[in-house]
């Protein structure tokens, strides 16, 4: 049976729906989140050891629990914003080739943990650590609490993104949509792109947390054409 081929209108009405159902998902996983919503600032406050967050506005409060509710909706929601992804751009792909659908979904998920995990566990701590003792004794901090959740979610979020490297070369040699020898014969421009997507992702801009980001992302890296070397055998 032939597949059917979608109109330009016929793809931004299938865009605007699975739009929908991601939003949606964020938006219930968020609604859930909010009522636990101090239970993980707690959780979120642990790399920085004992800190007091402040708060200098009325509405300080409410926005705080409000983007860590997001934010835990997104991390739960994960696995539908991929699928739904995927699906969009399935489409495209030749009937063989969807077949890699849910095992890319299931390596999107598991890797985008991994890189949030990483993150929250090794990296934040160093870097706060680092980026408070440049304070000296001079400086006495008074941390917001929407100042932290800014810094800590967006970076979590960039590991767990960056942390994405090995899946997307992985589909794009596996589809056929990049070949692993232009990928190799151009690795210094590759690196490029992970350095500069490592400096926009870092919150702050400074360099110990861009350093180690950018490293973990040029090490997925290698790792991934090392597997895409075995993953295009000669046909």
């Amino acid at each position: 049976m032939a597949e059917k081929h979608l109109t330009f209108f016929e793809h931004l009405e299938e865009l605007r729906q699975r739009l929908i159902v991601g939003i949606v998902a964020v938006l219930l996983t968020a609604a859930v989140a909010y009522f636990f919503s101090f239970q993980i600032l707690a959780l979120l406050k642990m790399p920085a050891g004992k800190i007091e967050l402040h708060y200098i506005s009325i509405l300080d409060p409410f926005m705080a629990r409000f983007k860590v509710s997001v934010f835990a909706g997104v991390i739960v929601s994960s696995p539908i914003i991929f699928y739904e992804i995927l699906a969009f751009l399935s489409p495209a792909l030749r009937k063989k080739e969807k077949k890699f659908l849910f095992p890319a979904v299931a390596m999107l998920v598991v890797f985008f943990g991994v890189g949030v995990t990483v993150g929250f566990l090794y990296i934040v701590p160093v870097s706060i650590k680092w980026l408070i003792g440049q304070a000296g004794t001079e400086l006495l901090p008074m941390l917001t609490v929407n100042e932290y959740i800014k810094f800590i979610t967006l970076f979590l979020l960039a590991f767990g993104v960056g942390f994405e490297t090995p899946v997307v070369i992985l589909v794009l040699v596996k589809l056929g949509i990049v070949d692993y020898k232009t990928l190799r014969k151009n690795w210094r421009f590759a690196y490029i792109i992970i350095l500069v997507i490592a400096a926009i992702a870092t919150p702050d801009w400074s360099l110990p947390p861009m350093l180690i980001l950018g490293g973990s992302m040029v090490v997925l890296y290698e790792l991934a054409m090392l597997a895409a070397r075995f993953l295009r055998s000669p046909e």
